[in-house]
């Protein structure tokens, strides 16, 4: 039913927030990953939304992008999570946070978000995790301005291939480039291996 909604950003809620748009105040369900990137009030803000309309309630969810919004689309796919399910797993981590976590299968610290178990969260891995690609955690597809321009600079004197595949996403998720190749180059990377497997065994020497 709705896009986005953009608009000035009126208030700060516990779990959500209101934006004005068209002489009305829309109050929007968001997770913690969202209330620590807002402007401050009063400035603009786009927030793509899923609406969910339910016999006692209809309830707007907000997002910063498209990317995260799918991302909440897909845990709300998973047999046992519903929408509060949902923000509390993406309250608890970063989105980019939750693809790196299924990708490695990491079970416990999706278990982590409140209301969620260690078979709920082997759930979402199990559900999810071949329809996440290395390709979604990359600085290319991170927020608008939100890359380390230095390190992003340093990346094309790496080696072409799965482990450079790697030490980006690495850096996506917030390691240095020195973390990041040192522990890609600790990865014995064997002929056929993917850039999600080289990402998984070397997450072994950051963790």
């Amino acid at each position: 039913m709705f896009s986005y909604i953009k608009g000035p950003l009126v208030e700060i809620l516990e779990d959500g927030i209101v934006v004005e748009a068209g002489n009305i105040g829309w109050n929007i369900h968001v997770p913690l990953s969202v209330l620590e990137r807002l402007p401050h009030t009063g400035e603009e803000v786009r927030i793509y939304t899923a609406f969910q309309v339910r016999e006692d309630a209809m309830t707007l969810y907000g997002f910063l992008s498209r990317k995260d919004l799918q991302m909440f689309r897909m845990l709300l796919g998973v047999n046992g999570i519903g929408p509060k399910a949902a923000l509390g797993i993406l309250s608890a981590m970063e989105p980019e946070e939750l693809r790196m976590a299924i990708i490695s299968e990491d079970a416990k610290r999706i278990a982590r978000a409140q209301g969620i178990g260690p078979k709920t969260a082997k759930r979402v891995i199990l559900d999810l995790k071949d329809r996440i690609k290395i390709e979604d955690i990359l600085p290319g597809a991170m927020y608008e301005g939100e890359q380390n321009r230095e390190e992003d600079s340093l990346l094309p004197a790496l080696a072409d291939g799965v482990d450079k595949e790697a030490v980006e996403a690495l850096i996506a998720l917030g390691y240095s480039l020195s973390e990041a190749s040192k522990a890609v180059r600790q990865v014995s990377v064997e002929e056929g291996m993917t850039a999600e497997a080289v990402l998984k065994a070397s997450l072994k020497f950051l963790l």
